[in-house]
């Protein structure tokens, strides 16, 4: 099974922001570098479930919220993806997108 761990390092990183902490402090906390915290935010390194508990531990999360969906095969993963990539969008945006979906529909 293929694991899209830049959407977990994603959500650990909304989740750490919306704590008020900076990575610093998370890898204080972690007993970990600064940049081994910035690289499993990005996705380039595979997190171990320990540390995936610890983490969800400090910031107050559930272990299963950082998970969910994150496989790539799993059914909710693009719906998911959409929606957060969607909801960065202003309305202009956003109706170019719909558009685009709907003339995609419509030719298929």
């Amino acid at each position: 099974m293929n694991i899209d761990y830049k959407l977990i390092g994603d959500r650990i990183k909304r989740t750490r922001k919306s704590k008020g902490m900076t990575q610093e402090i998370l890898a204080e906390r972690l007993n970990v570098s600064i940049g081994y915290v910035s690289q499993v935010e990005r996705g380039i390194t595979k997190i171990s479930l320990d540390l995936l508990g610890a983490i969800s531990s400090i910031l107050d999360c559930d272990v299963a919220y950082l998970i969910s969906e994150s496989a790539l095969n799993s059914n909710g993963y693009m719906e998911t993806e959409l929606i957060n990539e969607i909801r960065k969008l202003d309305n202009k945006k956003r109706k170019f997108i719909l558009d685009l979906i709907k003339l995609t529909n419509e030719n298929l």
